[in-house]
C-alpha cells in the first residue's frame, strides 16, 4: 500500500495560497530548520519530512512550476463533479491509496501501473499502429549535444547556516535567484533542473570555507591538519585554527593519516545546538629533504625489514 497523491505543500509550510514571496520564503527557512536531519537524529520521519518541504518550496516558489502542480491537483479534485467514485477510486484519490486488485478466478494479481510525470505528458501521441509506412523516414539531422554546466559559489559559515539568496549568472547571460538550503555544507551541489543550454541540468556546487582552511558541514568544522611523519610518530602540540580563534591541540604518538581529533563544541552554534570541529590528520613528507634526512629515512627502512 503506497501514498501517490501530490501532498498539499500549503499545508506543509504552513502558509495560504494568498501569502506573498517573503511570507513563503520565511515559512520555509522556520520548516527546514525544525525539520533538519541533524537536529532530528531520533526521528525517522524528519529526513523524509525535510525533503517534502524543499520540494514544495521548489515548486510554489517557481510561478511556472506552481502552476503546472495547481492545474494537476484541480484535475485530481474534480474528476468526481458529476459522478459517484468507485471503491477504487475513492482509495486512490481521496486517501492516496493504491490496491492490488485480484482476480479469484484465474488467481492472478494485476496492479495499477506507476507512470512518470513524462509518460503522462506523452498520452497524446498517436497510434503508429493505424499507419504502417512502406519505407523508412529518412533520419533527423544530427542535434548538437549539450552538457551540463556547473557553478562554483563561495558563501560565509552564517549564509551556510541560515541560508541565504546568492544571484547565478547561466551560461547564456542569464541571471537567477537561487536560495540555498539551511544547515548547506562546503561541497553541495544544487541543480538548476533545465536551466542550461539544450535544456541541460545547471549545477551549483557550494564553497563554504575560510581563509584558515575550516570548512563547514552542517554545524561542523572540518580542519585537515598536515603533520611531518615524526610529528605523527612522537606526537605534537599545534596551533589549530577554529571559529573563535586558535587552540592548542595535543597530537598522540603514533598517529597515522586519516586520524581524526574532535574538538567539541567549536563549531557553528544554532539555539542550544552547538557543532564540533572535527580534525583530520594528513602526514605529508617535507619538500626539500637533506642528504642526511634521507639516509634517516633509508636507515628506518632497513630496520623495519629487518623487525618483519
Amino acid at each position: 500500500m503506497t501514498t501517490t497523491v501530490d501532498p498539499n505543500y500549503w499545508s506543509l509550510l504552513g502558509v495560504s495560497p494568498e501569502c506573498d514571496s517573503a511570507e513563503l520564503k520565511s515559512a520555509f527557512r522556520k520548516e527546514a530548520r525544525k525539520w533538519h536531519p541533524d537536529l532530528n537524529k531520533n526521528d525517522i520521519n524528519a529526513e523524509e519530512r525535510f525533503k517534502l518541504i524543499n520540494e514544495a518550496y521548489a515548486i510554489l516558489s517557481d510561478p511556472k512550476k506552481r502552476i503546472e502542480w495547481e492545474k494537476q491537483n484541480n484535475k485530481n479534485n474534480d474528476i468526481f463533479e458529476n459522478r459517484f467514485p468507485t471503491y477504487e477510486e475513492y482509495l486512490e484519490v481521496v486517501l492516496g491509496i493504491k490496491i492490488n486488485i485480484k482476480n479469484e478466478n484465474d488467481h492472478t494479481d494485476y496492479q495499477y501501473q506507476e507512470f512518470s510525470e513524462d509518460e503522462y505528458e506523452n498520452d497524446d501521441k498517436p497510434n503508429f499502429n493505424e499507419y504502417i509506412p512502406t519505407t523508412s523516414e529518412p533520419s533527423p539531422p544530427p542535434t548538437l549535444i549539450y552538457e551540463d554546466q556547473e557553478s562554483i559559489v563561495q558563501i560565509s559559515p552564517d549564509q551556510a547556516l541560515y541560508g541565504s539568496s546568492v544571484e547565478i549568472q547561466l551560461q547564456d547571460g542569464t541571471l537567477v535567484e537561487l536560495l540555498t538550503p539551511p544547515f548547506a555544507g562546503d561541497g553541495w551541489r544544487l541543480r538548476l533542473e533545465g536551466a542550461a543550454i539544450g535544456c541541460r541540468d545547471h549545477f551549483v556546487q557550494l564553497k563554504v570555507q575560510t581563509d584558515d582552511g575550516l570548512r563547514i558541514d552542517g554545524l561542523r568544522v572540518l580542519y585537515r591538519l598536515e603533520l611531518f611523519p615524526h610529528d605523527a610518530l612522537l606526537g605534537c602540540a599545534v596551533d589549530i585554527p577554529t571559529l573563535n580563534g586558535s587552540v592548542t591541540l595535543q597530537v598522540p604518538p603514533n598517529s597515522s593519516t586519516g586520524r581524526l581529533l574532535r574538538l567539541r563544541g567549536r563549531g557553528l552554534e544554532f539555539d542550544e545546538y552547538r557543532g564540533d570541529q572535527i580534525v583530520e590528520i594528513v602526514i605529508v613528507l617535507p619538500e626539500n629533504l637533506s642528504d642526511s634526512e634521507i639516509a634517516l629515512y633509508q636507515r628506518l627502512n632497513e630496520i623495519s625489514i629487518e623487525n618483519y
